[in-house]
């Protein structure tokens, strides 16, 4: 091999690994693992207890016809808007007319019966007892003449309020009797929520007690609303404890019948006064049989910290120090964290959020 062969390969061989070297791209860093985060804020579900309840009116009227008879007219329907004195419904008056009619031919007899007896005790051909007999006779027919007149005019079915027409029991063609339901009213003017409190949690909610109200159909509404009603006696088969909340200046959204849920607020200090802190249970590690927390750091690093819990809940554990508001936690995966991570940090809407 010459002297000219043998450096070009030796040049050869020392370019061969810088060019190979060139062609290779540095590999990418691993992505960040997204964890779930929480910014720690005052409690909120974990002091608060939610219930589902029914929009009710506080004043709810069964009606009914103040006298028996057949029912000739229905003019309303369910879920109608009514006036106070407008007609709903009417009974056949033929009977009540026949009524009326013998009542009043009683009293024109009753009253010629006074007349003559009064013109014969003026030439004493009658006793002052007898004409006594006479004038009570005709006190009795005129009451009822009166009575039967009234009942002319309870064939009519008038609402005695403003509302809306709940249900009706009753239709056209169909008998019923003094007093029988035949429609109910509902006032939308005392709108209230109707929930049940279970035993465990009915010493929690008192009179007057403060309430947020928020509809199913609209949760980005809330209402402020007070208990205006607790029942003293469980509900046999549920084992509940029925409660009305009022809600204050309720708008055209909320509507009879409409599901709502009532949050009741507990305890939202401790004895100190300083605001209590809550995360899921979600987030509590034990490191050596003690509770601790996952927090946060600015450059997304992950350091372990103990706490003292003073309280868990069903969801939420309420925190007593170790911690400080606005810190944030993880809430999720604690146990697939290592100490000096870097994760990528994501924000869990709050569980009372809108």
């Amino acid at each position: 091999m010459s002297t000219h062969t043998l450096r070009l390969s030796c040049l050869l061989c020392l370019l061969l690994p810088l060019a190979v070297a060139c062609g290779k791209k540095e590999a990418a860093p691993e992505p960040l693992r997204p964890v779930l985060t929480q910014v720690l804020g005052t409690v909120s579900d974990a002091d608060s207890a939610i219930y589902s309840g029914e929009i009710r009116s506080r004043f709810e009227t069964s009606l009914g016809f103040r006298v028996a008879g057949k029912i000739s007219a229905r003019l309303v329907n369910t879920g109608a808007l009514v006036k106070a004195g407008e007609v709903l419904a009417r009974l056949d008056p033929a009977d009540l007319a026949l009524s009326a009619a013998s009542a009043n031919a009683q009293l024109e007899l009753a009253d010629a019966d006074l007349r003559r007896y009064r013109e014969l005790k003026g030439k004493n051909f009658v006793s002052q007892s007898a004409l006594d007999a006479k004038e009570t006779a005709y006190k009795a027919a005129k009451a009822q003449a009166d009575l039967a007149k009234n009942q002319s005019a309870y064939t009519e079915l008038r609402a005695d309020k403003d509302g809306v027409v709940q249900s009706i029991s009753a239709e056209i063609g169909q008998v019923v009797a003094a007093g029988q339901a035949v429609m109910s009213v509902a006032r939308t003017d005392t709108l209230e929520v109707a929930v049940a409190i279970p035993e465990a949690r009915v010493s929690d909610v008192r009179l007057r007690q403060a309430a947020e109200i928020s509809l199913w159909s609209d949760e980005q509404v809330r209402y402020p609303g007070s208990v205006r009603e607790v029942s003293q006696t469980a509900d046999p088969v549920t084992r509940t404890y029925a409660a009305r909340v009022t809600i204050v200046n309720p708008d055209a959204r909320v509507l009879l019948g409409m599901t709502a849920n009532v949050k009741f607020q507990r305890a939202g200090a401790d004895q100190s006064g300083k605001a209590k802190l809550s995360v899921p249970l979600t987030a509590i590690f034990q490191q050596q049989g003690q509770p601790a927390l996952w927090l946060v750091a600015a450059d997304q690093t992950i350091s372990l910290r103990r706490v003292e819990v003073a309280a868990f809940g069903d969801s939420h554990a309420v925190l007593a120090s170790g911690v400080s508001a606005g810190e944030r936690v993880v809430i999720a995966g604690v146990h697939k964290l290592t100490a000096g991570e870097k994760i990528r940090a994501v924000d869990a809407l709050p569980t009372n959020a809108p």
